[in-house]
């Protein structure tokens, strides 16, 4: 339309410029976002230019559609055209193309044509929902605070603000909420408790997630104590105290109290005063020249001590010699003699004290020759001394025996000179009275005087004496503390045999450790812990040919406090399997029971290994993929591929309040001893694990309870609530319970740390009459805002019904019998799925059919990838024995493969084989193996 101006133009065109310019605009079209059904305008303007149009998608507007003004630059008198265009909601809509919505501005001159920007118009919109919401969260003080937050779809991408207690949380050095639209506080503090909400917003709305609430606390610290108080008496034996409080810091929002005694107490010993008493005087001195003597005495009977008084009176006493009758030169003649005459009587004494002396030594040293002689020649002594049978014998010249006024002497390492004997009833009169003279210390060597002093620790009779005081070597081969005493027979099995010493128990646990061994060679077997859902498997092949192993496993009974925390709780019982140096080509399969109810995902759960040092390492989380180790989680047990010895456990970590902990309940019954119309009830809430309960069942059993009702399963959620159990329908003419007891409480925290010890309560009943012999009531047991249990209760007191269980007592299975798949089929199916073929590793899809196909980079570094997964299907089916799952895998997998290509046809000939051989019978099997 363009192409030429006409002649009538040219004056037009001379008012548009002639000067040679092409349009140029002054104002261009922007992006625009079309909000709810509001049209968007946009417009246009350049000079010179003789028309302007807009183009959209490619397409021209038609000219209806445009809004022209004209009018002239005051500067340079050049004419300047504005053009404007509306855009509908609906026209942005029914646009389907590759790109956006677009419109741009084409401009005429007499030179030319000019184009503008490309301008691009969306619909804008927000999202009603969160894609996610941020989660309340309870943390410690000075710990980190991630706030997760994910805005709806938006267009405009929405921006995200956060609040708290709904004002704006600004960005510091402590918070930053930049942070991909996350919230995170550095070193949370307590002014950081509160109620935070993302608020996302565009042009078009603000949107406002759910709030969530964070807690800081602070869990409380002992203060330092305060100094001992001052004994409370006077005098003798008192009390002193000294205290500390839990304000070091004050527990705050929930925090744990401190633990252990906020006061100590500590006998103490007053010292009582001693006043002082005169001793004796001492003799008279001579006479001095002034005629006097003198004699002394001092304060030392007692002497005065802890503030008591001292000695009333004179120290020095002094007296005339002669009554005053003497004169100075009477004095010095009577002072000569009198001092001649001591010398004298002095040297007679001390004469006489030496010969006494010398007669007394000479009969002692005769006196002992003689009695060592007895000794010597008495032969039937030393080999009839520690007979368990009487025989009669001298006994009168043993003082260590019969003369009990004469006391031995004990710190000569318990060295007896002649054979115990009982002469008469007054001789063991004298025995029974002074046990710790004649009753020896465990591992005591009793030593007898003869020509050579022959000890019984080393005599055949004392290695008797000594087998039968120790305690019986009971420990697996890798836990004996010390195998300096085994022959060489004892530690060589088949043509060479290791056994290395694996970790100590720790020297006074709790609770002796639960452990069983075995010696296994290149068949392998099975290790199981009875009553306990622990058990770990030695594959066939694991051990060299000619060698064994004695492998042992343990369950440690240690307080586990350790885990019990917020963020991490034990989920299992801590298991040990060694010995250390453990040698195997192939990892061994541990089975271990836990307590987390995995059906939905709240835990976070992880395997813990024990270090040198005593401390926890985490191997692996169940969720992830490892190459180290191999986790398969089901409802109620663990089962575990593990390559290294050691002390594992499973921990987990609650992701929410909705995480739930299976509790076992059950109720034990007995008769009051100290009350013949008594009756006690004992409510027990422990982790619903085999080993957890056959503690229980361990004690009851020694206790002499009763179960009077099939323990049930209680789902404890971490909700922070407590536990109630309360009784219910007791007869209340037949039977009386004690006030205050109805009604009992745990704590949360104490059901959540439940492993450590079994959690029980007690009611306690009293029926009015004998006659009253049936006792039936209701046990209830409730979490709070949670779920209940009831635990129905029959029982006749007069007839005690005998509590049995059916305790497996197998250790240890070695060979063939351990397994459930013979060993023909397993080297069959190894040999047919670990060999490649053209679509691809065929143990991949036994471990799919097999359900065991999450984690196959564990399996690819194997030596024989169909060998592990047999392992842990055993360890999975220990208990049923099933054989038809395998069966039926192996047929689909046949299947699968004819269906490829021919060239598999012998892969699925030996799988048919397979397959019809696992689906005989058991005892076809055993008899095909043997």
């Amino acid at each position: 339309m363009f192409c030429s101006l006409s002649p009538g133009s040219r004056s037009d065109a001379l008012q548009h410029g002639t000067s040679g310019t092409l349009p140029h605009f002054l104002q261009e079209p922007d992006d625009a976002y079309i909000i709810k059904s509001n049209p968007i305008k946009l417009k246009c303007r350049a000079r010179p230019a003789l028309q302007i149009f807009f183009k959209c998608n490619g397409e021209w507007v038609h000219q209806s559609q445009h809004q022209s003004q004209e009018h002239t630059d005051q500067g340079t008198g050049l004419k300047i055209r504005e053009v404007m265009i509306n855009v509908s909601r609906q026209q942005v809509e029914d646009f389907h193309g590759p790109e956006d919505y677009w419109c741009l501005c084409v401009a005429w001159s007499h030179l030319g044509t000019s184009k503008s920007r490309k301008a691009t118009l969306r619909i804008a919109y927000l999202r009603k929902n969160f894609e996610q919401d941020p989660q309340g969260r309870e943390v410690p003080i000075k710990g980190m605070i991630v706030l997760h937050c994910r805005p709806p779809e938006g267009v405009p991408v929405a921006e995200v603000e956060w609040l708290k207690n709904e004002e704006p949380v600004g960005s510091d050095g402590n918070i930053n909420t930049r942070a991909d639209h996350n919230l995170i506080i550095q070193k949370a503090r307590l002014s950081d408790s509160g109620n935070y909400t993302c608020l996302a917003s565009n042009i078009v709305a603000k949107r406002r997630s759910l709030t969530a609430t964070v807690v800081v606390f602070v869990n409380g610290g002992w203060s330092l104590w305060t100094d001992w108080s001052a004994c409370n008496v006077r005098c003798g034996r008192g009390v002193q105290k000294r205290s500390r409080t839990c304000t070091n810091p004050a527990p705050l929002n929930g925090g744990t109290f401190c633990e252990g005694m906020s006061v100590q107490k500590s006998t103490c010993n007053a010292l009582c005063p001693v006043d002082g008493g005169w001793g004796e005087w001492t003799e008279w001195t001579v006479c001095n020249a002034e005629c006097a003597r003198q004699r002394s005495r001092e304060c030392t009977a007692p002497e005065p001590k802890h503030g008591g008084r001292r000695c009333d009176g004179a120290t020095l006493g002094t007296d005339n010699c002669t009554g005053g009758l003497c004169t100075q030169s009477e004095v010095l003649s009577l002072g000569l003699e009198v001092s001649s005459d001591v010398a004298l009587y002095s040297g007679l004494a001390a004469g006489v004290v030496t010969v006494v002396v010398l007669i007394v030594a000479v009969t002692l040293y005769r006196r002992n020759q003689s009695e060592y002689g007895v000794d010597v020649i008495d032969s039937s002594a030393l080999t009839g001394g520690f007979q368990s049978f009487s025989f009669k014998t001298a006994c009168q010249g043993n003082p260590l025996l019969i003369n009990s006024s004469q006391q031995p002497d004990l710190t000569v390492s318990q060295t007896y000179t002649s054979p115990i004997c009982f002469q008469d009833s007054m001789d063991k009169e004298l025995i029974s009275q002074e046990p710790s003279l004649f009753d020896p210390l465990p591992d005591l060597k009793v030593k007898v005087h003869s020509s050579f002093m022959v000890s019984l620790g080393v005599s055949e009779r004392g290695a008797e004496y000594h087998t039968q005081k120790a305690h019986p070597q009971t420990f697996p081969r890798g836990l004996a503390p010390d195998y300096s005493g085994v022959g060489l027979e004892g530690t060589l099995r088949g043509r060479r045999e290791k056994t290395l010493l694996g970790p100590l128990a720790p020297s006074k646990p709790s609770r002796p450790p639960l452990r069983t061994a075995g010696v296994f060679g290149h068949a392998g077997g099975r290790l199981v812990v009875p009553n306990t859902g622990v058990s770990l498997l030695v594959p066939h092949g694991g051990i060299a040919v000619d060698t064994t192993w004695e492998m042992y496993m343990v369950i440690n009974q240690d307080d586990s406090s350790r885990y019990n925390t917020r963020q991490e709780v034990l989920l299992s019982p801590e298991v040990t399997y060694g010995p250390l140096g453990l040698d195997l080509s192939c990892p061994v399969a541990m089975t271990i029971a836990h307590c987390a109810e995995v059906a939905a995902d709240n835990w976070s759960i992880r395997l813990k290994r024990q270090t040198q040092d005593n401390k926890w390492e985490e191997v692996m989380s169940v969720e992830e993929e490892s190459t180290s180790c191999y986790c398969l989680l089901e409802a109620q047990c663990c089962h575990l591929l593990l390559e290294h010895p050691g002390r594992y456990a499973l921990v987990g970590e609650p992701l929410s309040q909705e995480a739930v902990k299976r509790l076992r309940l059950a109720v034990f019954g007995s008769a009051d001893n100290t009350n013949p119309l008594g009756y006690s009830l004992r409510v027990y809430c422990v982790d619903d694990t085999p080993y957890a309960f056959q503690e229980v069942a361990s004690a009851e059993r020694v206790r002499g309870g009763c179960l009077l009702e099939e323990p049930k399963t209680l789902l404890f959620r971490g909700n922070s609530l407590s536990l109630q159990l309360s009784i219910q329908d007791v007869p209340q003419f037949l039977w009386s319970i004690k006030p205050f007891t109805t009604c009992q409480e745990f704590s949360f925290s104490q059901v959540w740390a439940s492993n450590q010890h079994p959690l029980q309560c007690a009611f306690s009943l009293e029926r009015y009459s004998p006659a009253s012999s049936q006792l039936s009531c209701k046990i209830s047991v409730r979490q709070v805002k949670g779920q209940e249990q009831i635990l129905q209760v029959y029982t006749s007191v007069e007839v005690v019904p005998f509590f049995t269980q059916s305790d497996c007592t197998i250790t240890s299975q070695m060979g063939s019998r351990a397994f459930k798949i013979p060993l023909s089929i397993r080297q069959r199916i190894c040999a047919t799925f670990d060999t490649a073929n053209a679509k691809g590793k065929d143990w991949q899809l036994l471990a799919q059919k097999l359900c065991i196909d999450r984690n196959l980079c564990y399996f690819a570094r194997q030596e024989s990838p169909s060998a592990v997964i047999l392992s842990l299907w055993e360890a999975q089916h220990q208990d049923t024995g099933d054989l038809d799952s395998l069966a039926s895998a192996l047929e689909e997998i046949g299947k699968v493969h004819s269906t490829h290509s021919t060239s598999s046809r012998t892969s699925t000939q030996t799988t048919t084989r397979t397959t019809a051989t696992l689906g005989r019978s058991t005892e076809e099997l055993d008899a095909e193996f043997t």
